[in-house]
């Protein structure tokens, strides 16, 4: 069974993935089934499914 982590809003998590603006960083702005991620490098705000997030989770 896979490990359920869940992160709390204002958390600063790193992805594998690097962005095209260079950062590899984002911050939570909201948890839950989907979250709500903002690029500490340009402030793009993605949503994204917690299953794919977890795969792309480096830190």
């Amino acid at each position: 069974m896979e490990e359920i982590i869940k992160y709390e809003v204002g958390e600063i998590i790193e992805l594998k993935k690097i962005h095209p603006c260079g950062a590899k960083t984002w911050k939570v702005l909201r948890n839950g089934v989907d979250y709500r991620l903002e690029c500490t490098g340009c402030g793009h705000i993605i949503l994204i499914p917690r299953i794919k997030l977890m795969k792309m989770i480096k830190k």
